[in-house]
């Protein structure tokens, strides 16, 4: 019995899988060189952000156990900020306050890219957004990084959602 309630659930380990994914995405160096993306604590916060909203993004459009794989990927991402914070000096009476923060950053970032990605690229929104977000006035090629996440949606959609359920991302290049 013991066994069963230690053993994670294939939904909590796609969740995780995805999320060690787009972390190790979100550290492209070409993001950073080429396309100019702060490398400081905030760029990389934006940068995995805009990664996690992908995924999360795709697997709205999964049904089946989807929905477990999404909110497992959002609370390994919540986990690793709340550890974040804390490796970096923040106290415990500060933490709470510094997630809840995060979390509407967060909450906000996917409704904006949400309404990015539906509208056309013609119409900037998508690279006006990640001109505020990521790059946050610091230069860089916002057009080239809103080509990478639109490269990145379409690869993702394309891969199956099977591929996705086993925590498996197909993402677009970066350079």
């Amino acid at each position: 019995m013991l066994k069963r309630l230690m053993a994670k659930s294939s939904g909590r380990l796609a969740g995780e899988r995805l999320y060690d994914a787009a972390t190790r995405q979100s550290r492209t160096p070409a993001l950073y060189a080429r396309m100019g993306a702060p490398d400081t604590i905030e760029g990389r916060f934006e940068l995995l952000t805009l990664h996690v909203i992908l995924l999360i993004d795709r697997l709205k459009a999964v049904q089946g156990p989807a929905a477990e794989v999404r909110q497992r990927l959002f609370d390994a991402y919540v986990s690793n900020l709340d550890g974040a914070l804390r490796e970096m000096g923040v106290g415990d009476l500060s933490v709470g306050k510094r997630m809840r923060r995060l979390g509407e950053a967060f909450y906000g970032r996917a409704q904006a890219y949400d309404a990015a990605f539906q509208a056309p690229p013609e119409s900037g929104l998508l690279e006006d957004l990640i001109g505020r977000t990521v790059l946050a006035g610091a230069g860089g090629a916002a057009g080239d990084l809103a080509d990478y996440a639109r490269r990145c949606r379409l690869a993702l959609a394309e891969a199956g959602a099977d591929v996705l359920l086993q925590g498996e991302p197909r993402w677009a290049t970066a350079s």
